[in-house]
């Protein structure tokens, strides 16, 4: 059987589900292609800085997550070897908001699980009448004259939907049969992720730091429930040395073992706050890591979050990017005229309207992320954020982290 939609998402993270709930607000027949059940816990940062609130509140999710996410985060920090440094988390430059809610509430930014977010999201979607396809994969895209086929499979069944616009909101580092999907990588320099919750750690919830050690980076916040996100980004080549050397007998550890241990022993700051606690849940890892800018629109089709492009994870901003690229998407596909012309037209301006939105801080990370990954840099880094701590406010400020979603000023 065959069915008919405006538009097909392929993913249901932050950057599908914004895209889709905009325009089955607006009016569109929209369909949801996810591989995943849901709720599932993801490689993710978990942060949300306080610009995206007044997106959350069009979304009508702002309020839930109020209720969820974790405290507000006020300051930034810096932890690298024995080095603890903070300062002021500057406060979002944030749109209209509701009469009753006090502007200060909202001026910082705040984390919740993907496992929470996600879930949020997608009901928000089922209940604008989006149609879901969940667990299901996408297997392939095929043009049928002025509309395209997606081949979806889910267990050993098959069905094709059809729509005129299709959009990649799949991430970045899954290989996969779509034309929008990345092909396979094995490089020593390559980033893997990593991310893991703790109970019980002794972090001070208002703070957030980034976290330097030799071949990698990464970073700590409070999140929903108690709960420590600790996620980090390490090189492949430095992952397989440490799990070579570190095992008994010189025999191989697992990763997340290797990634804990190291984390431990690079950063006091990551002991201090580790110390007494316990890990909730396995460690996760993905990868590698694809930062840079792609095609906002390629082979007819349209890319939202990572596949349209990320930064390094070492500034925070993978939520926001994801959140607020769906909506700059569906604000251009919801006024475009039909037909491969004004589908055309819309994937310029969005590509045109990403760039000026996103480019400086992608840039910005990846020159932070390259002193980061520098051998012998993270002393330089300490000893620059411990005589100038107001840098990791201006950092946070280059991030994106202050500056508002258009349309929500």
């Amino acid at each position: 059987m065959t069915r008919t939609h405006d538009a097909i998402i392929i993913g249901a993270g932050p950057a599908g589900t914004s895209v889709a709930l905009t325009l089955a607000r607006r009016g569109w027949a929209v369909a949801i292609v996810e591989k995943s059940a849901f709720p599932r816990r993801k490689v993710c940062g978990e942060y949300i800085s306080a610009s995206n609130l007044a997106l959350l509140d069009q979304l009508e999710i702002g309020d839930a997550w109020r209720a969820n996410a974790g405290p507000e985060i006020r300051r930034v920090g810096f932890f690298s070897g024995e080095a603890s440094v903070e300062a002021p988390m500057p406060p979002a430059k944030n749109g209209p908001r509701a009469k009753d809610r006090p502007a200060a509430n909202d001026g910082f930014g705040r984390a919740l699980g993907r496992d929470i977010l996600d879930c949020l999201l997608l009901q928000a979607a089922r209940s604008a009448g989006v149609e879901i396809f969940q667990p299901c994969r996408a297997v392939a895209i095929e043009r049928d004259g002025e509309v395209q086929m997606v081949r979806i499979q889910a267990g050993d069944e098959t069905s094709m939907l059809r729509a005129s616009v299709i959009v990649a909101a799949h991430g970045s580092w899954e290989p996969g049969p779509l034309p929008s999907q990345p092909g396979k990588s094995n490089r020593p320099s390559d980033l893997l992720g990593f991310k893991a919750h703790f109970a019980g750690s002794s972090l001070a919830p208002d703070l957030m730091p980034l976290l330097a050690f030799p071949g990698g980076y990464g970073g700590m916040v409070s999140a929903d429930h108690g709960r420590l996100s600790i996620s980090c980004c390490i090189r492949r080549d430095m992952l397989a040395r440490l799990r070579k050397h570190r095992g008994p007998n010189h025999s191989h550890v697992s990763a997340a073992d290797a990634v804990s241990r190291h984390l431990m022993e690079s950063c006091r700051g990551v002991r201090d706050a580790l110390g007494a606690a316990h890990r909730d849940g396995p460690w996760l890892a993905a990868g590698p890591i694809r930062p840079g800018i792609r095609s906002c629109y390629e082979r007819d089709i349209f890319r939202v979050g990572n596949a349209a492009g990320e930064s390094h994870p070492v500034i925070a901003e993978g939520i926001s990017m994801a959140l607020q690229s769906g909506w700059l998407l569906a604000c251009e596909l919801a006024c475009a005229p039909s037909g491969r012309v004004g589908r055309e037209a819309a994937g310029g301006r969005y590509e045109a309207a990403w760039k000026r939105l996103f480019s400086t801080r992608v840039h910005a990370a990846a020159a932070l992320a390259g002193i980061a990954l520098r051998p012998g840099s993270a002393t330089l880094m300490a000893a620059i954020v411990r005589n100038f701590p107001q840098t990791l406010t201006l950092g946070a400020q280059l991030s994106g982290k202050t500056k508002p979603v258009p349309g929500f000023v």
